[in-house]
Parts: C-alpha cells; structure tokens; sequence
C-alpha cells in the first residue's frame, strides 16, 4: 500500500461542517468525547484513513473479522438551538435572526485507536486528515484531548484549558468556561491536536483545542465530559451524559483499589512522567 491512503466511503453534503477530532492521548480523554458523540447521534462513515505511521497491526470485531488499523471520519447532524453558532473568531455576522429557533450545525468527527508513530509520520498523516476536512469544506475545528496533572483530581470540577489559532478566538471559549493559562500545557500540544492547529492556521483553519484536565493515570471519563460541555455550550447541541457516567463511576472503583493496592497515592507515575499527547 501507499505510505497513506484514503478509502472514500460515502459523500454526504454538509452544511459548514466544524472537524472535531478526538485521537489517543492522555487519559484517552478525546478520544472518549468524541466516540461519545457518535454514541449519542445518528452518525455515518464517509472515511476511512490507512497509514503505514500507524502500528503494524489488525483490530477484530466480535464476529472475528479483522480489518487494518485506521483512522476514521463520520459526519454527524445536529440540531443546535439559535444563537449558538459554534464561531470562535469572534464575528457575530453569521448568527442566525430570531429567538427560539433552530439552526443545523454539522460535524465532521475524526477519532481512531492510534496515533503516528513517528515525527514526520504526525506531520503527514495529519495533512491527510486535514485534506479530508478541506474536501468537506470545513473551515472551524476543535481538537480533543487531555492535559495531565500528575495527582488524581478530587473534586467534581474537571477544568478545561484551552489552545487557539487567533487570540480574537478565545472571548467565547472563555465565556463557556475554558481558561487559558502562560505556558501550560508544559512543553506545548504534541500530536495531531497540536498539529491541527499548527498545520490548521497555516491553511486558514480556525481551530481551538480543548483540554480538559486529568490525573494522566487512567481512562478519565469525567474529564471527557468536561470537553463535551465546552463543546456542547460552543455548539448548541443537548446530549445524555448517563453512559459516560456510569463509565466515570467504573473508572472511580478501579482507582479505589489501586489507591487501597499502593496505600494511597504511592507508586503513581510523577508528574514528569506524563506528557500530552492529544
């Protein structure tokens, strides 16, 4: 096979589609919001992404039937309430007229079980990713990750750092709660969320990632749903959140044994051990 490849499954017509991508990473927590929306919605394939930077290896479905690992795009439509209109840059022109009405939003959600293993891999395999959002027309983005603490996070609120294109972008995001802080994360967005900003403004892409914060040791299922209420305020969507729940409740016995296993918090990676990758 090419070095990447590109199946094109359906073709669907999107209205102003916005690119949410939720890949690995810490905590897995873009990947778990974003699988949650296609979860939550009526959602089709329209892509499938082979890469030879993706680890050499097959998944098997419950019937036993194997298929080469990959990265995949479905398209998803909502029904957001007016005047959430999803812009980030501030411009105000493109809301819709009238209150109590609703509007269309369409996403084009990007998720898969691997990362490039490589450097360049990240940068080519994201270009691919961003080939594909350009076909559908995409012109906004959210990328979906988590950012590691070093320490379990206690308390029931999960806060969301954020990372944008434009600084004309960040008002709304901080009206919906996302705090912007000096240098953090540490050592900058690693991976295709970092890129789909870095390669994203390049091609006039306005993109904004959202992070929300996690001990870095486990699947975090609150912090996900940390991320979906950010995009959820952002894009006008209503979604259950009682799956993801119960998965955050699992999540909470597994990390009482492991505390009652390590008497405590001893023998948790340190701080310096974690590094974002979204």
């Amino acid at each position: 096979m090419e070095s990447i490849e590109i199946d094109e499954i359906a073709d669907p017509e999107l209205d102003e589609p916005v690119l949410v991508e939720g890949l690995p990473g810490v905590g897995h927590v873009g990947k778990l919001a974003a699988e949650y929306l296609l979860e939550e919605f009526e959602s089709e394939l329209v892509r499938r992404v082979y890469a030879d930077e993706f680890p050499p290896q097959v998944s098997i479905d419950d019937e036993g039937v194997a298929e080469l690992t990959c990265a995949e795009f479905h398209a998803v439509h909502l029904t957001a309430e007016d005047g959430a209109d999803g812009a980030d840059d501030g411009d105000d022109e493109d809301e819709a007229d009238g209150e109590g009405d609703t509007e269309s939003q369409d996403l084009l959600v990007l998720t898969g079980d691997h990362q490039a293993q490589s450097n360049a891999g990240h940068y080519h395999v994201t270009d691919a990713f961003l080939d594909v959002a350009e076909s559908f027309g995409v012109e906004r983005a959210f990328a979906l990750g988590g950012v590691p603490t070093g320490e379990l996070i206690e308390d029931e609120e999960y806060t969301v750092l954020g990372a944008v294109t434009d600084a004309a972008m960040k008002e709304e995001l901080e009206a919906a709660g996302v705090e912007f802080r000096e240098d953090e994360p540490a050592g900058g967005i690693v991976g295709v969320s970092g890129l789909v900003l870095g390669l994203g403004e390049r091609r006039g892409l306005k993109a904004a990632c959202l992070m929300g914060e996690t001990s870095g040791y486990l699947v975090d299922p609150k912090s996900a749903r940390a991320v979906l209420e950010v995009l959820q305020e952002r894009l006008g969507f209503e979604v259950d959140y009682e799956s993801l729940e119960e998965r955050a409740e699992e999540m909470e016995e597994v990390v009482s044994k492991i505390q009652e296993m390590q008497g405590g918090d001893e023998g948790m990676p340190t701080g310096d051990d974690l590094r974002y990758i979204g």
